[in-house]
């Protein structure tokens, strides 16, 4: 038992060593803001990221960068390291080094947040530099994309300053010459960082070129170009700047501002120039699709070469699954070691800015063919991603690992230009177009007389919502604004791929539009996800044979028009010769295929006791060399259904559901009625063979480019081959121009 005297005694002892363990922290000197008496620390993400908000989480403590432990972390700890980094919120946490092994100490393991503290330092833990864990359990996190509204970056290692990360609330090019406010985009301007709720330009003493290339990537820009300095000089001496206290250290291949090191502290004259500077100026280069003045002349004059990489499969632009041209045939990248540093290389060299978002796991459908490159690990520097290291073996990789990229774009406006007006959700909606009426802008309709799928796809796009779902020719239920129903466009034919409904061909002023605006106008439904079927041309191939069959025997197909139009002339006891061959059609997309029409309109056809859920679904086709048609052949949906799959969702038995699930196949054999083209009239000699699915557009995709497949094809009078099959856009430029027929016979959207 204790003395009575000793109690006294203790009681001085420990306020001591409180004095002294506040002491060893009060050195260092707390910010405005920071809460005292706990160890003042420092976050970054860094690692294998493949968006810049991601990484591993690392602690700035006592000189020296670690990492935490993924013991009892969670969401709300997630929430934690997100808001202290100036994010809105946590998305997610990874356990398990997924953003690779950290080094150095781990300052934190075992960590308990409620999800309010300020910083991570205020949460239960083990205590800093206290574990057990390897940098095998270093944890990451996913935070918004949307920053906190007045962040205030606070520098607690004035020290080290050049070892952190810059986070600030926003960035922006700020047009300052009235030549470059009135251009969209906006290409060259002051450099200005929102830091507690408040805009302030960057001294440019220690600026580099490294530093513009990073800002003008932000902003969807693949280069930046000289300007003039001594017009921005004057203008300067005029207004007064307000400065940011820190210069910027970027290396050049960052995809985001927020990889940058903060650079040294910025002391600021009296009269609040900066020394022997002026603010940051950037001018960019913006890439051929968004030049303000595309060189029409030169296009016309020049050939332009063959790209070696291309996306396929987005809903936006600047966004898709990665391919890349080899041997003269396209293929994909694994997306094994995927970064963004390698997917900005990529957004590069399409002209697009640095990238926002490297894709992994098929996120954006898989491609069909070879997989071209494995394990690319790029500095960020090349012109190129085919210049990048890469292990030229692909063993074990499938398209279910196919490598995509997000790029940033520039800000063009095309979204405030269209909306969605009367819809029960943001994605639905009757379309309602900006345009100018007599010096004033107003909104009006869409006129929707030749309405379809293609201008629905381009509405999506423009408003950011993805592929179109449907496209509707009445929108009586979804009564917009009254003001808005006259029609404003009037005639619009959209090839799928413009980038604003501006782009498409249309009346202009000299509107027609007999049906008018108001419940009859163009409405749409978008969806940020679409199926894509491909025909594998492997399986045409090996399939292909010629059958003689009596007339008597193909009365049900010859109900469906399955049949030449001789046929109708044709004795019962005679023979019709049909090329017969199977289809198996793949959904490589992201979402399942299913018919227009619902099972209230599917018709149903007796001869053969089925429904068809699509009149239309494939045209057959031969073609002479010159790609003039000479036989055809088509097929309705007589059942979509999973025919092959991991877990079938579609059978037609018992009038069941058709469609076709991602990921699945549906196989039309041989030897079913109507899988043929009718060949009987036709001479021994050389032809093309064509089969196109979904060829009126009926059902959105997300790439309609790969729904062709062409193959070469001898017929010699007693017996038929087919070689050389490929699907649309599966072979180099080169290769198909010296394919026969396929100039004189490209596949149009009408």
């Amino acid at each position: 038992m204790l003395a009575p005297w000793s109690l006294p005694y203790c009681f001085t002892i420990l306020l001591g060593l409180l004095k002294l363990c506040r002491a060893q922290y009060e050195q260092l000197g707390y910010p405005q803001g920071y809460p005292q008496g706990y160890p003042e620390i420092q976050l970054r993400l860094a690692g294998d990221k493949r968006k810049h908000n991601e990484g591993r989480v690392e602690v700035f403590y006592d000189g020296e960068w670690g990492t935490v432990c993924d013991d009892d972390f969670s969401i709300h700890s997630a929430q934690v390291v997100c808001r202290e980094l100036g994010y809105l919120e946590a998305v997610s946490w990874s356990p398990s080094s997924k953003y690779g092994k950290g080094e150095g100490r781990i300052w934190f393991d075992n960590v308990q947040c409620t999800g309010k503290e300020k910083t991570l330092a205020l949460c239960m833990s083990n205590g800093i530099g206290v574990s057990d864990c390897k940098h095998t359990e270093d944890v990451g996190v996913v935070c918004s994309d949307k920053r906190i509204p007045g962040f205030k970056f606070i520098n607690t290692m004035a020290n080290n300053v050049e070892s952190l990360n810059i986070q600030v609330e926003d960035v922006r090019i700020r047009a300052i010459l009235s030549s470059y406010r009135k251009r969209t985009p906006v290409t060259e301007g002051y450099v200005e960082v929102k830091d507690g709720g408040k805009w302030k330009q960057i001294c440019d003493a220690e600026w580099t070129k490294h530093n513009s290339r990073v800002i003008c990537g932000m902003f969807g820009f693949p280069g930046e170009r000289k300007y003039n300095a001594r017009v921005y000089k004057m203008f300067a001496r005029r207004r007064k700047p307000s400065y940011w206290d820190y210069s910027v250290n970027c290396t050049g291949n960052e995809a985001h501002l927020s990889s940058c090191k903060l650079g040294h502290a910025v002391a600021a004259k009296a009269n609040s120039t900066c020394e022997g500077g002026t603010p940051v100026v950037v001018s960019c280069v913006p890439g051929r699709a968004f030049s303000p003045t595309p060189m029409t002349g030169f296009r016309k004059a020049f050939r332009q070469e063959q790209p070696l990489v291309r996306l396929r499969g987005g809903a936006i632009v600047g966004e898709g699954r990665v391919e890349v041209l080899k041997n003269g045939e396209w293929g994909t990248i694994c997306d094994d070691n995927w970064s963004l540093l390698s997917a900005t290389v990529v957004c590069r060299e399409l002209g697009f800015g640095s990238a926002k978002e490297a894709l992994s796991g098929g996120r954006l459908g898989q491609g069909m063919g070879p997989v071209h490159m494995n394990e690319v690990k790029c500095s960020g520097f090349e012109k190129s991603v085919t210049e990048c290291f890469f292990n030229k073996e692909s063993l074990g990789c499938s398209h279910e690992e196919d490598a995509a990229v997000t790029c940033n774009v520039p800000a063009m406006g095309f979204q405030e230009r269209l909306r969605l007006s009367g819809g029960r959700n943001p994605y639905e909606g009757r379309v309602e177009a900006l345009v100018e009426r007599n010096g004033s802008l107003v909104w009006g309709t869409v006129c929707s007389d030749g309405w379809g799928t293609m201008e629905a796809m381009v509405v999506c796009r423009q408003l950011g919502l993805g592929f179109a779902s449907n496209a509707f020719q009445e929108t009586w239920y979804w009564p917009g604004e009254v003001s808005a129903d006259p029609v404003v466009m009037s005639g619009v034919r959209c090839s799928g791929t413009e980038m604003s409904l501006s782009h498409c061909l249309h009346h202009g002023a000299h509107l027609t539009c007999p049906k008018g605006g108001g419940r009859n106008a163009a409405g749409v439904s978008c969806s940020e996800t679409a199926p894509d079927l491909v025909l594998n041309p492997q399986v045409v191939e090996q399939t292909t044979y010629m059958e003689d069959r009596p007339m008597f025997m193909l009365q049900c197909a010859y109900e469906e028009n399955c049949l030449s139009t001789t046929s109708s002339k044709t004795p019962a006891n005679s023979y019709r010769r049909l090329l017969r061959f199977s289809s198996q059609i793949h959904n490589n997309g992201q979402s399942d295929f299913r018919p227009k029409a619902g099972r209230h309109s599917w018709v149903w056809h007796d001869c053969h006791r089925h429904y068809h859920s699509m009149e239309v679904f494939t045209h057959y086709d031969l073609l002479s060399l010159n790609g003039t048609k000479v036989a055809e052949g088509h097929k309705a949906s007589f059942c979509l259904e999973d025919t092959d799959c991991i877990e079938k969702r579609y059978e037609c038995a018992n009038f069941g559901e058709q469609g076709i699930t991602v990921g699945c196949w549906d196989t039309y054999r041989h030897d079913i009625d109507c899988q043929w083209i009718d060949i009987t009239d036709i001479k021994p000699g050389d032809y093309i063979f064509q089969v196109f699915i979904n060829p009126n557009y009926e059902v959105p995709e997300s790439d309609y480019s790969n729904n062709l497949m062409k193959c070469r094809c001898r017929y010699d009078g007693h017996r038929i081959w087919m070689y050389s099959c490929h699907n649309g856009g599966s072979l180099s430029t080169e290769t198909e121009e010296s394919f026969p027929g396929l100039l004189n016979n490209q596949v149009t959207h009408r």
